[in-house]
């Protein structure tokens, strides 16, 4: 059994997110001690927030992490990681765009600039 101090140091989450995803039903601890309210974590709880980690680094939401850990079995994992993966392709081609729209943006000002500066050589 871990401490909650041992636990954060194992698993890189914090007390905060230890105690948020306790309260969400996300990872319990595997003993609290009745004396003193002290969390206690084991070897499958370590798995577990090692997993959440994982899950959080991709961009799942609270409610998408909480779907996985309902399937114990875990059958879904797959097709929700490789939704995740095309969402995040579909994004990156957003923001491609976004930035293409920008640069012509900006393009069509500095053109309009030398324009300008032309025709003010001119005069």
């Amino acid at each position: 059994m871990y401490k909650i101090s041992e636990f954060v140091e194992l698993t890189g989450l914090s007390k905060e997110t230890l105690r948020y995803y306790s309260k969400v039903g996300l990872l319990e601890p595997a003993y609290v001690d009745p004396n003193n309210n002290y969390r206690y974590y084991d070897d499958g709880s370590y798995f577990l927030a090692l997993l959440l980690g994982k899950l959080r680094g991709f961009g799942f939401t609270i409610q998408e992490m909480i779907t996985v850990m309902n399937d114990e079995s875990f059958a879904h994992l797959e097709e929700l990681l490789v939704d995740k993966k095309m969402k995040i392709h579909e994004h990156i081609m957003e923001l491609q765009l976004r930035a293409k729209e920008i640069e012509e943006f900006l393009q069509s000002g500095r053109e309009r600039d030398d324009d300008f500066m032309e025709r003010d050589k001119k005069d």
